[in-house]
């Protein structure tokens, strides 16, 4: 009878060092695992950092470049060939006096205010307290302008305008009516209830007050019969803009972003929005025409040959300053973008820069990317020739 060992193999099993052995392998893996996710999230909220300051930046210039380009549009005859005709044009029926920085002040059609120590070669440290532009008083802005950054002001007639079919002037007030489906251009943009318009035609431009009633606009107090209504003449009625371009924190979120404030006829901006979040700052520099001062005997050369900052420009609040202006051409737009919300846990060590603006990273770190943007934009309306 055999009475070998009775141990079913099956019993057989790991050791204890065996199994603290395939432990700590285990835990390796892990490791190494949650290691790899890590390094994945950090890339993927770094790379969608990126992705929205340059999304937010591309936003934020085109706002920029195509109310730039319309600056000094005055109709088929824009703003500087109205000073050279010398023909009292464009006439402004509204209550600003030349250069002044009144928002219904259209003898300037671009206009920039400079913030302390933002030249050229000066250095921001960020999070630090920038100090904003000082500016009119008629200029009342809400939220206040951020600090560090420059604003700017644009009037001029908007891209589209209407066929005039008829106008009619009685008891000192003139009546604008206009092709019934193109009307709806003065009211594009979300501008439910203009209330500044413009008129002109190839000679002469007028800017006003006007109330709109379907397809016609009413304008008290306002002679406009000079005009000749169409197609006898070629007269055109416009929506008058007279924007502000600007840096202020969210309410909400306390980032940096820009916004666009829209006066109407009273001179106050009753309209004021954030277009873009995330622009934390707004640098601008202004390209002049070699002329010094653009009137009959001296057109404008339409040669940029000097770029200055606003303050370079003119400081002038007069006749005077509003010359200066009128020699701009070119703008210089530059931004620096910030992520809305926090992108990476690794400190600044870079120093992004805008229009010469040198910014140096915070003391403390708030793990959000930047990124600096700059373009060159052409007033096209200020073209030699045009």
């Amino acid at each position: 009878m055999n009475r070998g060992s009775s141990r079913p193999a099956s019993m057989a099993g790991v050791s204890l060092v065996e199994m603290m052995i395939a432990m700590v392998i285990g835990l390796l893996i892990m490791l190494g695992v949650i290691q790899i996710f890590s390094a994945s999230q950090t890339a993927s909220r770094l790379s969608e950092g990126a992705s929205r300051v340059q999304e937010n930046a591309r936003f934020a210039l085109e706002f920029l470049e195509r109310d730039l380009r319309m600056a000094g549009h005055m109709g088929c005859v824009n703003d500087q060939a109205h000073i050279v005709k010398n023909l009292g044009d464009p006439v402004n029926h509204l209550a600003a006096a030349t250069g002044s920085g009144s928002p219904l002040d259209f003898s300037v059609s671009i206009q920039g205010f400079e913030a302390p120590n933002t030249a050229p070669g000066n250095a921001l440290t960020l999070g630090g307290t920038w100090t904003a532009p000082t500016l009119p008083n008629t200029i009342k802005l809400s939220p206040d302008p951020a600090g560090g950054s420059d604003v700017l002001v644009l009037r001029f007639l908007g891209a589209e305008g209407v066929p005039v079919n008829q106008i009619a002037f009685a008891s000192n007030n003139s009546t604008i009516t206009g092709a019934q489906g193109p009307m709806a251009r003065v009211t594009k943009d979300g501008v439910a209830n203009p209330t500044l318009f413009g008129i002109a035609d190839c000679g002469h431009a007028d800017i006003f007050a006007g109330k709109l009633n379907g397809n016609t606009v009413e304008a008290a107090g306002v002679n406009l019969s000079r005009y000749t209504a169409q197609p006898t003449g070629q007269t055109m009625l416009y929506r008058a803009e007279s924007l502000v371009y600007y840096i202020a924190p969210n309410a909400t979120t306390g980032v940096n972003g820009l916004r666009r404030a829209r006066a109407d006829s009273s001179g106050n901006y009753t309209t004021n929005e954030e277009v873009v979040e995330g622009i934390e700052n707004l640098q601008l520099m202004f390209g002049l025409d070699n002329t010094p001062v653009i009137g009959l005997a001296t057109p404008p050369a339409g040669n940029i040959t000097q770029s200055a900052v606003a303050s370079g420009v003119t400081t002038d609040a007069n006749a005077t300053g509003a010359g200066q202006w009128l020699r701009v051409g070119q703008v210089k737009v530059g931004l620096l973008a910030v992520s809305p919300e926090r992108s990476s846990s690794v400190a600044a060590t870079n120093r992004p820069s805008v229009l010469g603006v040198e910014f140096a990273p915070a003391a403390t770190n708030d793990v959000r990317y930047r990124s600096g943007y700059e373009v060159s934009v052409a007033l096209r309306n200020r073209l030699f020739g045009n």
